[in-house]
Order: C-alpha cells, then structure tokens, then sequence
C-alpha cells in the first residue's frame, strides 16, 4: 500500500477524472486555482508559484481541490469569499467534520457527501478518508432571500391588514 496515503507528507490529491468531467458538465468550470501543471482541470489555472490565495477569482467558474494540508481552511475561506462576491466555486475536500474550516466555511455551502472513497490520481488504493464537494454557488443566495423575502412580506400583510 502507498505509505504517502497515511502520512502528512502528502496533501496534494489530484482529482479523479470522472467526478471532475460529472462535475463539469454541471458547472462549466473556467478556474483551478490550485494545481500545477501537470494537472489542471480547466484552460486557466493557477499554480503555487501564481499563489491563487491572492488572485482574484471574479468572473469565473471555479473548480477547486484544495491542498489538503494545514493551508487547506486559508482556501475554504478564500472560496467562501470569492463566492460571497457572487463567483461559483465547487470545492472538493475532505470530509472532515470535526475542522473548524469545515464548521466556519464548507457549512455554509452545498454539502454533497461522496459514497465510498476515492482513488485521487490514479492510484490504486482508495484514500484513508471520505470526500465532499461542498458547492459555494451564489444563486442559491437570491432564492434563499426570495424566499425569506417572501415570508416576511407575506407576515407583514398580514399583521397590517
């Protein structure tokens, strides 16, 4: 068994292909902003050395599988804000529920649980943990304001009349 799937050395998972053409064809993704490469997922992307903590994401279609590392909330968050500033960023991460980036961040998105685990790369053992896609995507903000917009209008006529 791969020794890298165990240890903190590795934090760098690539995608596997399949989840990210399903993905894509849903989103239409324009962005990964966190790769090398080697393997980039979409036409523009940026690499460590472009460091896409600091780029703007603004107009694009984010597709984006974090290092899994220590600096891995420092990208939730980034992906919360660019999405806060009305930008789609679909995130694959690790599930892990017990992290203070998942209860600060992936919670305010779309949480998608993934059966199983996944084999990252090609390779041939799963991963020792489980995945999400947590879904950061402004639409949902203006139906969850319609709504509530709504049923606060609708108690109001209701009180006045």
């Amino acid at each position: 068994m791969n020794q890298a799937l165990f240890t903190s050395k590795k934090d760098e998972w690539e995608t596997p292909q399949e989840l990210f053409e399903q993905l894509h064809q849903k989103f239409l993704f324009t962005l990964d902003p966190c790769c090398d490469e080697s393997n980039a997922k979409c036409e523009q992307y940026f690499t460590k050395e472009d460091d896409g903590l600091i780029q703007s994401w603004a107009g694009h279609r984010v597709f984006m599988n974090p290092p899994y590392g220590r600096s891995i909330g420092k990208w939730m968050q980034k992906a919360y804000e660019e999405f806060s500033n009305g930008t789609t960023v679909v995130c694959l991460v690790p599930a892990r529920t017990d992290t203070i980036w998942w209860h600060e961040y992936a919670t305010k998105g779309q949480i998608i649980f993934l059966r199983g685990r996944l084999k990252f790369g090609g390779s041939k053992n799963s991963a020792p943990f489980p995945s999400a896609v947590v879904v950061f995507q402004p639409q949902n903000i203006l139906i969850r304001w319609a709504i509530r917009y709504r049923l606060i209008n609708n108690f109001h006529r209701r009180i006045v009349l």
